[in-house]
């Protein structure tokens, strides 16, 4: 494996790490589910708008817990499959986002 594959891996799981942590502290305070449901409300538009940061970081949790606990017996593979993928592809990224904050505040060296 090489070292930029492996620096992947742990980014992707970085972020994953990060997305549960941060949805299960939502819980743990609110005792609900993190849910996308945050930004439909429409009693407070400035409670929407301030989910948004929180659920940039922890929708590949949102998106994988839907996946699991949906109980719809025509679900498809491909669907479950484009739902990983997206959950993988956002977790990566996030999980960038957070190793560059490290880096920036001097955590990890670059």
């Amino acid at each position: 494996m090489s070292i930029s594959a492996f620096q992947s891996l742990v980014v992707l799981a970085l972020g994953f790490a990060v997305a549960g942590l941060v949805a299960n502290g939502y819980q743990m305070v609110t005792r609900r589910p993190a849910s996308f449901e945050e930004l439909s409300r429409r009693d407070a538009r400035v409670r929407a708008l301030a989910s948004i940061p929180f659920l940039v970081f922890a929708a590949p949790f949102i998106i994988i817990m839907n996946i699991v606990r949906d109980e719809d017996p025509h679900r498809t593979f491909g669907f479950v499959t484009l739902a990983t993928v997206l959950a993988g592809f956002w977790s990566m990224m996030s999980g960038t986002v957070v190793v560059m904050a490290l880096e920036a505040i001097g955590v990890i060296a670059a």
